[in-house]
Formats: C-alpha cells, structure tokens, sequence
C-alpha cells in the first residue's frame, strides 16, 4: 500500500546519530534517494558527548560538532533530514510505512539506527495514564492542551523543540530538566529561556505522575524541596540505557536486553530491513564503529535495491 501524496524513498533511515547519518552519506553518494528521520541533535549518545577523541582523522570534537560534520556531508549528496518522532512502523509492506508525529514517510528500505536511550522503567503513574494526559509526542497532542498548564521531562534537543511545540497551544509550559544544565543546542535551550509560557526548573526530579482517571499532576523534588505542580499534562522525554525499539510493536525478533540480532551485513529477519549502532547486540560502543556499521548497511541496502548478489565497494563509483 502507498499512501498518495507521499513521497516514496529508496532509502528510509531512523535515527541520526553518526550510525545513521553515515549510512545516509553512503546511501546517498550512491544515488539513492534518502532521508533520515531523528528526534534531535541531542536526543542520542554522542549528541552528549563533550569531548571525542578517538574518532580517527578528527582531534578532540564533541559529539554534537561529530554529528554535525557526517550530517553536512551526507547532504552535501543530497541526504534529506526531518526532526520527527517515529511512533510506529509496518515492515509488511512495499513500500515500508513509518508513522511519526508529522505524517507518514515511505522508503523501500529500511535501517534502524534508533540507539539505547530508552528506558526500561515508568515513573509511578506513567504508564496507567498513558493516553489520559500522559504523552510522549507534543507534535500529535499539544492542541488537546490548549489553554491548560503541563510539564515537560527531559533536557535534551528533542524535549526542548516538543516543550516550544506545546507553548504554542498550553497556558504555561513547566520544563523539569533532571540535570543542572540542559544538553540541548545553545539556540534551542536560549529559545526555551526566553519563552514566556515557559518555566525551567533544573535539577528537577518527577515522583510520581498523579491522578486518577486524568493526569492531575506531578510530584516533584528539587533544590526547592517537595511540591506538587498541578498540571493536565505530562510529556515524558527522559532517558535511559536500552535499545530503542518500542516502535517495532514485535515485527522483529529481540535479543537478550531488547537488542536488534542482524546478518554478517547488517541485514534483519526481514529483507531489506537493516539496523545499525548501539540498537543492536554484541555492538562495541564507539562512534567510530557505529559509523562504519552505517556504511555497510548503507551499500548493503543499495544491493538488496538493485538486486546484487554482492556488495559493491564505494571506490568503484566515479
């Protein structure tokens, strides 16, 4: 099923860390038609790095900066790049259909380069009010809240843009940061200081989410002390150490931990569906081996499109 008025893509990729971002680069410099769907410069282990230096080629660099270089090249070939959140995926058709907060993309192939910055635990009364006032996507329900007071969770790119979405439609927006100091981009976290719908509580930790049949709001501590904030709604973007696979809703078998199990060319259970990075098992965490996993998946997706039994080496394009 393709979906009218959507562009179709040859190559889909989820997550732009610098796994994604080279696997766009190399999709690209082979002429596929590419975009790369991510939550957020910050949203990803190196986008909170301070200070890479192992990366070869590179002296010391932060991994928002590492990012940002693999970003400018891949489009410098025409890589295309959204912020969205993607909420669900249906791996079953042709083209692959990727639901996000902004619409529905296609891709005839498919790479997950989601990383392990979710969580594996709800805060208390999380997951009871899921859908009651308890959301994990602004863009698709910030104008259920207009005129009414909520809170943010988080403190990073991702959680920053939804809290600017939210202060478009909600009375006042309360940003809980459970750091000191946001790890946002200095323009977004100057955005977010200067809104004035917007108040920014740091080093802020959430309770519990209180309510019964609706959120009510939450229980906080702070340098402050103990409070309640009454608010209709929360929208959680913390973070946490497992792979990010929630959105594949069981289409492809998990390892031990939630982890991703891949062929010797990055390839899933289902062909023409890849995933590279942290999001997968037995994956050495470096930014360096993530990015080389991008460009093998990235070829290895341009043979499974042209129909190749085997890889072909970038060296041999002009």
């Amino acid at each position: 099923m393709s979906f009218l008025g959507t562009p179709v893509y040859d190559l889909l990729i989820i997550g732009g860390g610098p796994a994604g971002a080279t696997a766009a680069l190399y999709g690209a410099r082979a002429g596929l038609k590419t975009l790369v769907i991510d939550k957020g410069l910050t949203a990803g282990a190196a986008g909170k790095a301070g200070q890479i230096v192992n990366f070869p080629g590179l002296g010391p660099i932060s991994g928002p900066d590492l990012v940002r270089r693999i970003r400018k090249q891949a489009a410098s070939f025409g890589a295309e790049f959204v912020t969205d959140k993607v909420l669900r995926v249906d791996l079953s058709t042709d083209p692959r259909q990727v639901w996000a907060g902004q619409g529905v993309y296609q891709g005839r192939a498919l790479i997950i380069a989601t990383g392990s910055m979710g969580r594996s635990r709800y805060l208390p009364g999380e997951e009871r009010l899921v859908g009651r006032g308890v959301s994990y996507c602004a863009t698709c329900d910030a104008a259920f809240f207009r005129d009414r007071e909520v809170a943010v969770l988080g403190n990073n790119d991702e959680a920053v843009e939804e809290a600017l979405t939210l202060a478009r439609f909600a009375a006042r927006v309360h940003f809980l940061s459970p750091t000191a100091e946001l790890h946002a981009s200095p323009e977004l976290a100057q955005g977010l200081s200067d809104h004035p719908k917007v108040a920014i509580r740091l080093s802020t930790q959430v309770e519990e989410i209180l309510g019964n049949e609706r959120v009510e709001g939450v229980r906080i501590v702070s340098p402050e002390g103990k409070e309640v904030l009454p608010v209709a709604g929360v929208f959680v973007y913390l973070q946490g150490n497992v792979p990010v696979t929630d959105f594949l809703e069981g289409q492809l078998p998990l390892g031990e931990g939630g982890c991703l199990r891949v062929d010797e060319h990055f390839q899933t259970a289902v062909p023409g569906v890849f995933a590279v990075g942290d999001v997968l098992c037995r994956h050495l965490k470096q930014a360096v081996v993530a990015a080389a996993e991008g460009a093998v998946a990235a070829m290895a997706a341009d043979r499974y499109l042209h129909g190749r039994a085997q890889l072909r080496p970038d060296w041999s394009r002009s």
